[in-house]
């Protein structure tokens, strides 16, 4: 089948939920596009990171058999594209069995919402947010308008809502009931990202970092959102270990501007041995993650939470509503938000446990991810899902 998926701003070298998606979809046989903003008039901050280019469009479009279509843009506001209308002829012009858009509220998917009973094919839509993230300051405006008449029409239109989060924001938020929608999670490529014995050796050889030293990774931006001055400050004096275990902080990715130098500038000033690299495609993290013993998130974390436990990393990130359930396992720790000596403290705990206890948190990581968050049995339900909405419109249109 013909898939097309819409996604406000797509990174090839990005590991996010489409990035996946659209590689797996085609490995099966399905013909897929992506649909984007072109990166002019983007928010640089969102794309920086990752230097995107036309070469890397063409990188994961030539390995993964998918066709990235870039859009003109009016403009962009508050995360979320505008785009010209030319979108809607190249869509109908690729004649798709199924549309995906990724982000219900974003300006294209509301759009195609209201246009949704109009469509000559059928419509899918997916939900990431958490309460917590929405800070738009006409946040309130702007769910009084969703409850009324968006929900309105995705309720009574029957389009399938994916929620990517086990969050009851879709309800709470824009007035549309759970029992109403999907719930198919964010994941891991649990065949990519696995632990690995000898990429751990040839990592760690290859980088003068000895067997027995104990490896931390943070790998992201290092912007104020994902905390960049918060981890460089946390490690910027002496992380002790009453072991006298010998401590390496791996720290993958780019940083930029003003603030960006503010980090750099304290890493270079840190106590602990640091190996810094720069942000890697997405396809090139397994040996960072198999090189090292357990990962940290100062702030928001990222997908690549998913990852680093698929390869049996233990995990410390802060407190929060979706945090909290997740270190109920048992492969994870929390801290308190924004608190530099008790993410010390909690990191000292973490690194001194006895390994026998350390083994059996880090076997949990996996198995966590494999119980609930391996993203390609997902993909397959995703995929079912689409398919199943494609034949279901095609027999009301026969």
């Amino acid at each position: 089948m013909k898939f097309v998926h819409v996604e406000d701003y797509f990174i090839p070298s990005a590991g996010y939920q489409i990035n996946l998606l659209a590689r797996l979809q085609a490995s099966e046989g399905h013909e897929v596009f992506i649909v984007a903003s072109e990166f002019d008039k983007v928010d640089p901050k969102l794309y920086s990171f990752f230097q995107p280019s036309e070469e890397k469009d063409r990188e994961y479009s030539i390995q993964n058999n998918v066709r990235i279509i870039r859009v003109p843009l009016i403009g962009f506001y508050s995360s979320r594209s505008i785009y010209k209308t030319k979108i809607f002829r190249i869509i109908n012009d690729l004649n798709p069995d199924v549309l995906f858009i990724h982000g219900e509220d974003t300006l294209i998917g509301i759009q195609y919402i209201l246009k949704s009973s109009r469509l000559n094919f059928p419509l899918v839509l997916d939900c990431h947010m958490l309460e917590m993230a929405s800070q738009n300051k006409f946040r309130k405006v702007f769910r009084f308008f969703y409850k009324n008449f968006i929900a309105r029409i995705i309720i009574k239109n029957n389009i399938p809502l994916i929620r990517t989060v086990n969050s009851d924001y879709v309800e709470k938020c824009l007035g549309i009931p759970i029992d109403k929608t999907i719930l198919l999670p964010l994941g891991s490529d649990t065949e990519m990202f696995q632990p690995n014995q000898v990429s751990r050796n040839n990592f760690r050889k290859n980088n003068k970092i000895n067997q027995d030293d104990f490896v931390v990774i943070y790998a992201g931006k290092l912007d104020e959102a994902k905390g960049g001055k918060f981890l460089a400050n946390s490690i910027k004096a002496k992380i002790k270990s009453e072991k006298s275990r010998k401590i390496v902080f791996l720290i993958v990715g780019n940083s930029i501007g003003e603030y960006g130098k503010e980090v750099e500038s304290i890493f270079e000033k840190s106590e602990n041995r640091i190996l810094r690299f720069e942000t890697q495609n997405y396809s090139n993290l397994a040996p960072f993650y198999q090189a090292s013993d357990m990962a940290i998130f100062p702030r928001e974390c990222s997908l690549s939470f998913f990852d680093v436990q698929a390869c049996n990393l233990p995990v410390l990130f802060e407190s929060n509503e979706i945090n909290d359930s997740r270190s109920d396992y048992g492969s994870s720790f929390v801290f308190e938000p924004g608190n530099i000596e008790d993410f010390r403290s909690k990191l000292s705990e973490i690194i001194d446990l006895e390994d026998d206890v350390f083994e059996v948190i880090s076997k949990k990581s996996r198995e966590f991810v494999l119980k609930t968050y391996d993203f390609v049995p997902i993909s397959k339900k995703i995929t079912e899902l689409m398919v199943n909405e494609a034949l279901k419109y095609k027999n009301n249109k026969a």
